[in-house]
C-alpha cells in the first residue's frame, strides 16, 4: 500500500486543519513531525523529510505552505529518494518579502528545477502568502499540474478549510496512480480544488 506523507508548514497543522482531517481518512497516511514548528530551520526540516521518505519509499507527499518549499528542496538536495507524487497545497512564497516573514527566509530561493515526480500545484487568487502569478509560475517551473481554487485564502483553518473533499480526491486520484499490482482499480476522480 502507498504511504502518504503529510508535510505541514510554519506551525504545524492544527486538529482542524484539512492536513488533520486527511491524516485521519487514510491508513496509510503518517505525519512528518519536525523538532520546531515556529522555528523553521531548513537543514533539519530537509533531514526529517528525508528520513520520512527514507522509511516510506513510493511514498505520496501531501505539503502545505512552507511544507511545499521545502519538498523542493529535498528533491534538488536528495535525487536519490523515491517519492510517487507529490500535492502541493497554497505554497508559501519564501523569496518574497511582501508575503512572507522574516523567520522563513531560510527557506530562499525556492529551487525551480523540475521535480523528478508527478506533482500537482493548488493556489488560491487571493492567498496572502504566494501571488496566483507566482504560484503559476512554481507550478510551471517544477512541471507541476496547476490546479486554481479561486478566492480560497492560504486554504487553511482560517480560510475554512477543515475536511476538503476536493483536495482528499486529488489524493486518491494520485494513490489510485500508483497502486500496487493486482489491486482492484478504483475509480478516478478529478483534480479540482472546489471545496
Amino acid at each position: 500500500m502507498t504511504s502518504v506523507l503529510i508535510v505541514p508548514g510554519l506551525g504545524g497543522s492544527g486538529p482542524q486543519h484539512w492536513q488533520t482531517h486527511l491524516e485521519q481518512s487514510f491508513p496509510n497516511a503518517i505525519r512528518v513531525k519536525q523538532h520546531d514548528w515556529d522555528r523553521p530551520e531548513l537543514a533539519s526540516w530537509v533531514e526529517r523529510l528525508a528520513h520520512a521518505v527514507e522509511a516510506l519509499p513510493g511514498s505520496i507527499i501531501v505539503a502545505h505552505s512552507l511544507g511545499c518549499p521545502l519538498v523542493a528542496h529535498l528533491a534538488r538536495r536528495r535525487p536519490d529518494l523515491w517519492i510517487a507524487a507529490a500535492l502541493l497545497v497554497a505554497p508559501a512564497d519564501v523569496d518574497s518579502v511582501r508575503h512572507t516573514p522574516d523567520h522563513v527566509r531560510g527557506f530562499a530561493p525556492i529551487p525551480l528545477a523540475q521535480l523528478p515526480f508527478r506533482s500537482i500545484v493548488v493556489a488560491s487568487t487571493n492567498d496572502p502568502y504566494i501571488a496566483i502569478p507566482r504560484a503559476c509560475a512554481l507550478a510551471q517551473a517544477w512541471g507541476a499540474g496547476f490546479v486554481d481554487a479561486g478566492a480560497s485564502g492560504h486554504i487553511n483553518t482560517a480560510a475554512g478549510f477543515g475536511p476538503w473533499p476536493a483536495g482528499e480526491r486529488i489524493v486518491r486520484s494520485l494513490l489510485s496512480e500508483h497502486r500496487p499490482h493486482g489491486t482492484a482499480d478504483q475509480p478516478r476522480a478529478p483534480a479540482e480544488a472546489a471545496r
